[in-house]
C-alpha cells in the first residue's frame, strides 16, 4: 500500500451507543459529520460533540481522520495501511467507511502521537481540514 493523505477534520466528535431499539434523533442539517450504525443489539453513532443528548452511553472527545478519497470499494489495505502504524504506536480508534472512503477516529488525547506516527510512516495529514 502506498502513502495516503488524509484530513484532520476540524469538528471535535462523540461516539455514542443508543440501547436495541432506541431511535436516533435526525441528523441536524448544520452537522459536519453524523455517522448512525444500527444493529439489533445496538445503534452506534458518531455526531459533533454539541448534538449529543444526555441520555446516550457517549465517550467525547474524538478527532476524525479522512482518507482522500474517492476510493474504489475493492481497494485492499488502506485501513491496514493506517491501523498498524497506529496500533505500533499504542494509538486506539474507531474506524467508519462510507461508500467513497475510510475515516479513523483517535481520542483527541492522542492526536499528536497518532499524527507522528502515521507520518513516519509515509502518510501526509493536512490539517484542520472542513467537515465537507
Amino acid at each position: 500500500m502506498h502513502a495516503l493523505t488524509l484530513d484532520l477534520l476540524t469538528v471535535p466528535l462523540a461516539v455514542c451507543r443508543l440501547q436495541p431499539g432506541q431511535t436516533a434523533p435526525p441528523c441536524p442539517s448544520d452537522a459536519p459529520f453524523w455517522s448512525e450504525t444500527r444493529t439489533p443489539l445496538e445503534t452506534s453513532l458518531v455526531v459533533p460533540e454539541q448534538h449529543v443528548e444526555p441520555q446516550w452511553r457517549t465517550e467525547r472527545g474524538w478527532r476524525a481522520l479522512r482518507v482522500l478519497g474517492p476510493l474504489p470499494l475493492d481497494q485492499i489495505g488502506v485501513l491496514h495501511a493506517l491501523l498498524t502504524p497506529l496500533a505500533d504506536a499504542g494509538v486506539s480508534v474507531f474506524a467508519l467507511s462510507t461508500w467513497d472512503t475510510d475515516y479513523v477516529l483517535v481520542r483527541a488525547t492522542d492526536l499528536d502521537r497518532a499524527l507522528t506516527a502515521l507520518a513516519g510512516d509515509g502518510h501526509s495529514v493536512r490539517r484542520e481540514a472542513p467537515a465537507r
